[in-house]
């Protein structure tokens, strides 16, 4: 009885200590932004196409039976994703006047670093047979994720201040003078995004009236992620995959465009004595100087939909590898 107890021990823990897979997988891609910002008539803004990386590590979970292959498994995902977009950008075919939103002429760029976790459903037939002889397979995800990112935007050529400023005309040009002024020059600009927008009170809240200005919104955001892809295995150990994955965010701040243009009463009470920067904010939150007078009114106060969540589209190819180890 006692041998057969020792036995009973020794096989269990080497079950336990028997080796499974540990995966590593490198994506990249295009990044897809949805959201308030958007001079195509259509949900899908083709020209925000934007790179984004990530690093996911799957089937790390524990795996008593040492199944081959498992339908539900999870995995953990750290990720990169440029969001951005420029409504004064030009669009090849469309003429100034047919772009929707040049005269409000919004943008930014949002660098995004974000840690998930997802719950992984492989599709497949054959439970019990390696996923490297039956090659192809599909799988889906939905997990959960913090992503950390602020606005910035290029509004400025060089250091930012009022004389740096460009000036968007309202036939799509940019120049170093306002509209209308003889002489003016185009100019182009440097792509240096050197505004964090979060830091100027573009959007208002509470009561203009009486100069309530908004808080500065937080770089953490709150998403869900869903995906479905197809994997293909080259070998044992090696694989190519092909993603799409939706991110859907719980706010609507990752484009800071949102509600509301911030009103002059609102701007003053944010930078008080100082009207240089209140210059400067009134530019950052209405850059072509079309969005507002300074007053909330049905004409001028709406600068984006609040009801509209961002949302964020990764188009990624991904070369993943299997390492086997043993369980701690």
């Amino acid at each position: 009885m006692r041998h057969l107890l020792l036995a009973t021990v020794l096989l269990a823990a080497h079950g336990t200590m028997a080796q499974r897979n540990l995966e590593v997988g490198l994506a990249t891609g295009t990044v897809l932004y949805y959201g308030d910002l958007g001079n195509h008539h259509g949900a899908v803004q083709w020209n925000s196409a934007r790179p984004g990386i990530s690093v996911t590590v799957r089937d790390f979970i524990n795996n008593p039976k040492r199944y081959v292959t498992r339908s539900l498994t999870a995995e953990a995902r750290f990720s990169w994703l440029r969001a951005g977009y420029d409504e004064r950008a030009p669009i090849a075919g469309m003429a100034p006047a047919d772009m929707r939103n040049l005269g409000r002429g919004l943008g930014f760029r949002n660098d995004l670093l974000g840690l998930s976790g997802h719950l992984v459903l492989n599709a497949y037939r054959e439970p019990y047979r390696p996923l490297f002889q039956q090659r192809f397979f599909m799988y889906f995800h939905i997990g959960v994720g913090v992503y950390h990112g602020r606005p910035k935007a290029d509004l400025f050529r060089g250091d930012a201040h009022p004389g740096s400023r460009y000036h968007f005309w309202p036939d799509g040009t940019t120049r170093d003078a306002p509209a209308g002024t003889p002489g003016a020059r185009p100019i182009e600009r440097d792509g240096t995004y050197e505004t964090d927008l979060y830091a100027w009170h573009t959007e208002g809240a509470g009561d203009p009236e009486n100069g309530h200005a908004r808080r500065g919104p937080s770089p953490f955001h709150l998403a869900i992620p869903a995906g479905t892809g197809v994997r293909y295995m080259l070998t044992r150990a090696i694989s190519l995959g092909l993603e799409y994955q939706y991110v859907m965010f719980m706010n609507d701040r990752i484009d800071d465009v949102s509600d509301r243009y911030a009103t002059h009463a609102e701007i003053e009470a944010a930078f008080p004595n100082d009207p240089v920067r209140q210059a400067m904010a009134r530019y950052i939150s209405d850059p072509t100087g079309q969005g507002t007078d300074g007053t909330r009114g049905a004409g001028t106060s709406r600068r984006g939909n609040p009801g509209l969540l961002d949302t964020l589209g990764f188009l990624s190819v991904e070369v993943s590898y299997k390492f086997k180890r043993r369980p701690g």
